[in-house]
């Protein structure tokens, strides 16, 4: 089945034959190559484009490993565009696979590399050639093509379904929709799976023989593997969690027993985020209007993802309703931060004292602002007051929303925060944000 991604094809619509290369970025089967090779495809079909006006290259396959040599990938497209003059597409998939090569013609000069960047710049200068690439690292595709190719490149970032992606396409009740969603994520090709057996073993394979293998392939990482799955397994333990890279090091030294230093896993963290496994949320001072450093939040891109890493032993609905929240948030081009509100009050001795509550989420688009708090339960009044303590003392006039897990009809309380259920507001209500 065929999951219609309309809001990555309008962007690429918007986009077509406008001189500039597009790059589609996102974690690997997050539908990138459908999105290219099935559905935009399709669509140029629609609009009277012929088979011979379309030029692929998938390089993730062994079948084209000689295409990954940059110049052997340069003569063979050139080849493929010869002198016709009718409006070309050329289509790459998995463009980081192309390993730099040295410079032939510049033999002395180490540095001098010749790269993909050169191929699709070649391409660029050709009037009816229209390029799009996709990939799945972030580093090499903003580093060696957003920033080459300054105002002539346009990236397309796509994420795994989002839960109406997701509703939309599930094959069993839908009331078990969340459920399945909450456990197994959105990767397109679990929501077609006929049984959660397959659905955890396509992901227990997914993260072991691609995630993992790819971070340390391209990272070309010495140490042994399983200290990178060992450190991602503590960050998926305690996903939401303020961590740092010190305090991982305090845990792999106090809980596992292993020796990993800050240094190391910092680099690691980066490494999985260059990969998009997982995504940072900065603290916000939100009545100071500044950032603050460490600690942080990591959250994964896939929840799915994240509880095959721990074999589905952990799956805290609370967390996971978090994660996915940060996800949507995301996807609808928000940045989103945790917010930090520090007041005033008096012990029971009467002695000043200052505290620091938090907003889940503090989010921005242009001139909007929301604070959200996720909130799996509020059971009494003692829970509704502590749930909303950090949104009762920010002061200003954003408006501030509680999402709660069972809710079914949305409300505002008398300090103006508004409630609303889980899925209305990931089926509806994140429209109108």
């Amino acid at each position: 089945m065929l999951i219609e991604r309309n809001s990555y094809l309008q962007k690429l619509i918007a986009r077509r034959d406008n001189g500039r290369v597009k790059v589609i970025t996102g974690i690997r089967r997050c539908g990138k190559s459908v999105l290219l090779f099935d559905i935009y495809k399709e669509y140029l079909k629609k609009t009277g484009i012929k088979d011979n006006q379309i030029i692929e290259v998938h390089l993730d396959e062994k079948v084209n490993a000689e295409y990954r040599n940059p110049m052997n990938l340069d003569n063979y497209l050139h080849k493929r565009i010869g002198r016709k003059r009718s409006q070309l597409y050329v289509l790459i998939d998995e463009i980081q696979e192309v390993e730099p090569i040295q410079n032939p013609w510049l033999p002395d000069n180490k540095e001098a590399k010749i790269t993909f960047v050169d191929v699709l710049i070649g391409l660029m200068n050709k009037k009816n050639v229209d390029v799009y690439v996709t990939g799945s690292n972030s580093r090499m595709l903003s580093k060696d093509v957003m920033t080459q190719f300054r105002d002539r490149g346009d990236e397309i970032h796509v994420n795994p379904l989002t839960y109406r992606e997701f509703y939309s396409s599930y094959q069993g009740e839908r009331r078990d929709a969340w459920g399945a969603f909450c456990t197994f994520g959105g990767l397109p090709k679990v929501a077609t799976e006929a049984t959660d057996e397959d659905r955890t073993a396509y992901l227990q394979d997914l993260m072991a023989r691609t995630y993992l293998r790819d971070v340390v392939e391209r990272n070309k990482i010495q140490k042994d593997e399983s200290l990178l799955r060992e450190m991602l397994l503590v960050v998926a333990s305690s996903v939401g969690s303020l961590t740092n890279p010190k305090k991982l090091e305090q845990t792999f030294q106090s809980v596992r027993q292993q020796k990993l230093t800050d240094d190391t896993i910092s680099r690691y963290l980066d490494y999985c985020e260059e990969a998009y496994l997982i995504k940072k949320a900065f603290r916000y001072d939100i009545k100071g209007r500044k950032y603050i450093g460490t600690p942080l939040k990591y959250y994964f891109t896939d929840v799915g993802l994240r509880n095959a890493l721990l074999n589905f032993r952990q799956s805290e609905e609370n967390h996971l309703m978090e994660n996915i929240i940060f996800n949507e948030l995301c996807v609808r081009g928000f940045s989103v931060d945790v917010g930090i509100v520090e007041y005033n009050y008096k012990d029971e001795e009467g002695k000043s004292k200052r505290r620091q509550v938090e907003v889940d989420f503090v989010v921005n688009k242009t001139n909007l602002r929301y604070y959200i708090q996720s909130a799996f339960a509020i059971p009494d009044n003692e829970k509704r007051e502590q749930e909303t303590n950090s949104l009762r003392r920010i002061g200003d006039s954003y408006q501030r929303i509680v999402v709660q897990r069972d809710l079914h009809l949305p409300y505002y309380d008398e300090n103006g925060i508004y409630y609303i259920g889980l899925e209305d507001f990931l089926l509806k209500f994140i429209d109108e944000m």
